[in-house]
């Protein structure tokens, strides 16, 4: 009898610790990465040339804390915003070469961080990612 109790008991704890991990509270300094989806895609270097130009890219957002991704989320379609006009701006050169898309990264920050300050009052995003970035 004694052994069977020994039994149910060893069965039971894996489960009383998952219940007791579930109610921790999360780390406010843990960093994330929001991405934005679905990837923005449009046309750049509107200059009236006959040959179309498009880009694809895959953006993600570092921020720390719950509250800082939260606010990322709300925000988001005017960060969507921001992002596609900046894209529309850029030239063929600027969407071709390795330090080009540097530039374009940094400054793609630069404006999401600006319009976040605008909205929330802090620039809340650490670093933009291009995940995946296509210029043709």
């Amino acid at each position: 009898m004694k052994t069977w109790i020994l039994m149910l008991l060893a069965l039971a704890m894996p489960v009383v610790a998952m219940a007791e991990e579930g109610g921790e509270k999360e780390d406010p300094n843990k960093v994330s990465y929001v991405a934005l989806a679905p990837p923005l895609v449009g046309n750049y270097a509107l200059d009236g040339s006959p040959k179309l130009h498009v880009y694809k890219a895959d953006v993600a957002l570092r921020v720390t804390g719950a509250d800082a991704q939260k606010l990322v989320k709300t925000n988001e379609p005017l960060i969507r915003n921001q992002l596609v006009a900046l894209f529309t701006q850029q030239t063929v050169d600027s969407m071709s070469n390795v330090d080009a898309k540097e530039k374009l990264r940094q400054e793609a920050l630069k404006q999401t961080q600006e319009v976040l300050t605008q909205e929330t009052g802090k620039p809340v995003v650490e670093d933009l990612l291009f995940n995946n970035f296509i210029a043709q």
